[in-house]
């Protein structure tokens, strides 16, 4: 039997004699995935990233003009180019569209949507899949879920400090080895149109649904999510390391499920609903 990626990822060592890229290989984990810090950052851009992320994460209508200015008025030194490099690093544009921080790939396959003006009336009639930045206080890396629309509960998740396909492909794997959906939608980045990521869809014939450009509404329900993560965990607790945002996602996420009631569900869990439990 194969144990959960989770587990096979807590049984690395770090000081062993075996290297952790090979015990990686033995185990059948992205190396990814495992914790250390990303490099390559300043101090003062890393914070610039993490200001930017949050009040994109208030307003997500705010441009770089806007950012600076509000910036500015909080006290930081900081021009319209910084923030306009700071946001094409996280992938963001105003009035809309969400957080791209997936990019796209030419040579990859693209799908249409297949979910405007379609009720989502049961679960696993549709889950999606997108990627947000999670932000640290020695760092960042970034989070990826699948979400199912109609229960808003999270099947899976994975937390990684780069933007490899490895990590949303364990995630999907984790969340088919659970059911399966009649669609899957995301948005057109290379991590979910690569045919590793798309080819276990195909084989279980389903759906394959991906984001009009720009369209933030498109992917709303997981949208909603990242704020909930952000507004509720990840901007309370300022994650020291990746290991310190792995244990404490793993605890939201058990809480977002199964212990916090949500308006659009009748004040139900998600976990209720999505069981079948909910009356």
């Amino acid at each position: 039997m194969i144990r959960p990626t989770a587990e096979r990822r807590a049984a690395i060592n770090p000081d062993a004699e075996l290297s952790v890229r090979r015990q990686c290989a033995l185990l059948g984990v992205t190396r990814s995935s495992v914790y250390h810090s990303p490099v390559g950052i300043t101090a003062s851009r890393l914070a610039l990233m993490h200001a930017v992320d949050g009040l994109y994460t208030e307003y997500p209508f705010y441009g770089s003009r806007r950012i600076m200015v509000t910036l500015r008025k909080q006290g930081h030194t900081v021009n319209r180019k910084a923030v306009q490099g700071a946001m094409r690093y996280l992938g963001l544009a105003a009035v809309g569209p969400k957080p791209n921080l997936s990019k796209p790939h030419p040579e990859h396959e693209k799908h249409p949507y297949l979910l405007r003006n379609v009720p989502i009336a049961r679960v696993n009639q549709v889950w999606s899949s997108d990627i947000t930045y999670i932000r640290m206080r020695h760092g960042f890396a970034y989070l990826v879920a699948v979400m199912d629309w109609r229960s808003r509960y999270v099947l899976s998740w994975r937390l990684s400090n780069t933007l490899d396909r490895g990590f949303c492909i364990e995630a999907l794997d984790d969340a088919l080895g659970q059911a399966q959906p009649e669609v899957f939608n995301t948005d057109q980045g290379s991590q979910f149109t690569s045919n590793d990521f798309l080819q276990p869809l195909k084989d279980r014939k389903i759906g394959i649904s991906m984001d009009g450009r720009g369209r933030a509404l498109d992917n709303v329900w997981i949208e909603r999510l990242w704020r909930s993560v952000k507004y509720e965990d990840v901007y309370i607790r300022d994650y020291a390391d990746l290991k310190d945002a792995f244990e404490h996602l793993r605890r939201y996420f058990v809480f977002y499920n199964e212990l916090r009631p949500h308006q659009s569900l009748d004040y139900e869990y998600p976990a209720t609903v999505y069981s079948g439990d909910s009356p």
